[in-house]
């Protein structure tokens, strides 16, 4: 009663973030990095190395809703070492407030728990400006703090975009999956990490013959959770070999970043686990009932249950 071309139709109309979205704000995105390249060359506390954008909007998984973009800001080690993440994240809120006097108030300059904040009022876009440390390694691999153990892992932006971009080449409805997917869990309103969502399709893709139809991947990828539990261990091999994850009995969600062996992204969900396995039950059960509703009304009030009222095929 509800038909793939519906589904898909959602995905384009609603759920995706399009271009005309996008592009303004990925211009306000390379003005602030101008500028604040600008200031560190003539303030050189902390030498800059490069600016390079992340996040979904990098990726291609962004929703319509979205309202954020994150920057990664390398700095050399030995300007950091012996000053506080405090004081380097000061510096970036000063050089900021210092290159959009006029246009913006100090205010919309926020220091958080990892980053500087940038709130654009008129556009409504928020920008994370995150301070990454650069060891000369290969693939821009950095230091990035983790906001969720207050830890700093290594990262690679370009290495996590190629990654994904491998995924959409193998499987290319997995960039309209995963933004199906998180577009579900911002309507039921729990806590599922996006990066998680990626990682658990990507998975998908590697492991088994998704369908190419978006009702049944969505269906195969809520019973994927429900029959493990996201108890069963997920590692990727595209840049280190599995042998190199070391396990720890103590955590129970295993589900490893695919650029750096030592970070077990799942540990940040152990604690909302019951909830999104709750979640994951619930749209199962009612995308079952959607199916094989006996009208297009009933399937529609089930859909809605999961991707929200909005949805009106």
């Amino acid at each position: 009663m509800v038909t793939e071309i519906d589904i898909a139709n959602f995905i384009a109309k609603k759920i995706s973030l399009s271009k005309d979205k996008a592009d303004p704000y990925r211009r306000q995105v390379d003005t602030l990095r101008e500028k604040l390249a600008g200031y560190i060359d003539d303030n050189p506390e902390f030498d800059l190395i490069k600016m390079l954008h992340s996040g979904s909007v990098r990726k291609g998984t962004a929703l319509s809703t979205i309202s954020d973009m994150d920057v990664a800001v390398y700095i050399k080690p030995d300007n950091v070492e012996g000053h506080e993440l405090n004081e380097v994240l000061e510096y970036i809120r000063k050089a900021l407030v210092e290159v959009y006097k006029g246009l913006m108030k100090p205010d919309q300059f926020s220091i958080g728990t990892h980053c500087v904040k940038v709130d654009f009022k008129g556009s409504g876009l928020d920008v994370d400006v995150v301070p990454v440390i650069y060891r000369g390694k290969p693939d821009d691999r950095g230091d990035l703090l983790n906001q969720d153990t207050g830890e700093w892992l290594e990262t690679s932006i370009p290495l996590h975009l190629d990654f994904i971009r491998a995924r959409k080449e193998l499987y290319p409805p997995y960039a309209d999956m995963v933004r199906l997917t998180k577009w579900w869990k911002e309507q039921r309103n729990f806590k599922f990490k996006s990066f998680l969502v990626e990682l658990i399709w990507a998975h998908l893709v590697d492991a088994s013959s998704l369908p190419e139809t978006g009702i049944g991947a969505f269906a195969l990828f809520l019973a994927y959770i429900l029959r493990t539990r996201l108890q069963e261990k997920i590692i990727f091999s595209d840049y280190y070999m599995a042998t190199e994850v070391e396990d720890d009995d103590t955590e129970v969600v295993k589900i490893y970043d695919p650029v750096n062996p030592e970070n077990n992204v799942g540990y940040s969900i152990e604690e909302h686990l019951g909830k999104i396995l709750e979640e994951t039950q619930l749209a199962f059960d009612t995308v079952a009932n959607a199916v094989h509703a006996d009208t297009k009304s009933r399937a529609i009030e089930q859909w809605r249950r999961v991707l929200g009222e909005s949805f009106n095929p």
